[in-house]
């Protein structure tokens, strides 16, 4: 079981959008965004973020077809989030994120944003499905 800050992470190969959350509260918020070049991170970056939180854990939106087959786009964030783990040392949890972007680019257009803020709301949308998950959990 993982208490404390999580960040969460929705990896792509040219943004990375980061969220934070904690347990306690069962919220996450939007936090950054986070360059990446040809698929790899700006790792100086999210060392800083990491050094800065001190999350107990980390969580990556894994993408999948509707049918919740896998894919290319897949294997690159199963990756990423094993690169996060060796790293930093710190458990990582993925997260079906079918439809977080898609979430995020609507609740953007309702509040009247710009659609290229999406990625740390998606990273949002995904850590708060991990909490919300998680806290169902243990009230089972």
């Amino acid at each position: 079981m993982t208490d404390g800050v999580l960040l969460g992470f929705d990896y792509g190969t040219k943004r990375i959008g980061v969220a934070v959350g904690q347990t306690l509260t069962g919220s996450a918020r939007a936090l950054a965004t986070v360059s990446a070049r040809d698929g790899k991170p700006d790792w100086d970056a999210i060392t800083r973020l990491i050094t800065q939180w001190q999350p107990a854990a980390l969580v990556v939106g894994l993408p999948v077809h509707m049918d919740g087959t896998e894919h290319e786009r897949t294997a690159r964030a199963r990756r990423f989030g094993n690169q996060l783990g060796g790293r930093y040392n710190l458990p990582v949890h993925s997260v079906d994120e079918r439809l977080t972007s898609y979430e995020a680019e609507q609740e953007l257009r309702a509040q009247g944003k710009k659609v290229q803020d999406i990625d740390p709301l998606a990273a949002q949308l995904i850590l708060q499905s991990w909490l919300d998950t998680h806290a169902a959990e243990n009230r089972t």
